[in-house]
């Protein structure tokens, strides 16, 4: 078992944790390394191009096998060109599923408020784009100067922590999350039992619901959503006869609550 941990992690050592799941394996580069240590064909990380097929070939002592096309023109390197999302911030309604799809938790911003790359820790995963509502992200080429092998390798193992510490908080908030997800819910097991082996990433423990706290809660909230959504009907009815200032400033305050009360509920 310490010897098929051990080749996996060297697998994954030569992956460029983009965590993009173009492979086939949704939960990023570490599934794919313990599938390729399975035998499953070892060139199919697009990112990674023609030089991370060679280097797992060479690593597993397999044939050399033709890396799966990209999209994107070849680098001098012998990698797909880099890319980075930018949001068009005009555009952006705030709506977060971009962040939430981040797997580097390379977006920020917040309910109702524009969002930002940050375009240093950008993979060009291109994750954040199907979940927009408004189609407001672009991919554009990265211009910066290609990175010597030590940076790169310097920046695998950034992206590797800041991916392990995202998961860590995404397993934390599923005990209260209801309702669908923007990303298909990450195999925490799988990730968890590869941080204990090591202190390069950060530790995952895997949440188990208390299911009587989440009945209670859930209850909770049934009860004041319904509440609030009576007291709109109310007076949206009052309004639609005569116009009030008063009831108007109340409605949009019940209407702020409302929203703010299915935020928290999610």
């Amino acid at each position: 078992m310490n010897s098929t941990i051990s080749m996996i992690r060297q697998i994954d050592a030569l992956l460029p944790q983009t965590q993009c799941g173009l492979c086939g394996h949704r939960d990023g580069c570490l599934p794919y390394a313990q599938a390729i240590a399975e035998g499953e064909a070892a060139n199919k990380c697009i990112p990674g191009g023609q030089p991370v097929a060679d280097a797992l070939a060479k690593l597993l002592d397999r044939g050399a096998l033709k890396a799966e096309e990209s999209v994107w023109p070849i680098q001098a390197d012998g990698r797909p060109q880099r890319m980075k999302a930018v949001i068009r911030e005009d555009e952006c309604i705030g709506c977060t599923k971009c962040i939430s799809a981040c797997p580097v938790d390379a977006i920020i911003g917040s309910g109702k408020l524009m969002h930002t790359v940050l375009t240093d820790l950008c993979t060009g995963c291109e994750l954040c784009i199907p979940p927009c509502p408004v189609d407001c992200i672009d991919l554009i080429e990265d211009v910066q100067p290609l990175p010597t092998e030590d940076l790169r390798i310097q920046e695998q193992n950034d992206l590797r922590r800041r991916y392990y510490a995202h998961i860590q908080r995404e397993e934390t908030r599923r005990m209260y999350r209801k309702g669908p997800v923007v990303r298909a819910e990450i195999d925490s097991e799988l990730f968890a039992r590869f941080s204990q082996q090591t202190d390069a990433v950060p530790a995952i423990e895997v949440k188990q619901k208390d299911i009587s706290v989440q009945n209670t809660v859930s209850a909770q909230t049934t009860i004041e959503l319904a509440k609030i959504r009576t007291q709109i009907k109310k007076l949206e009815k009052q309004l639609s006869v005569r116009e009030d200032a008063q009831k108007q400033t109340q409605l949009i305050e019940l209407n702020r609550q409302l929203q703010a009360l299915q935020e928290s509920s999610k």
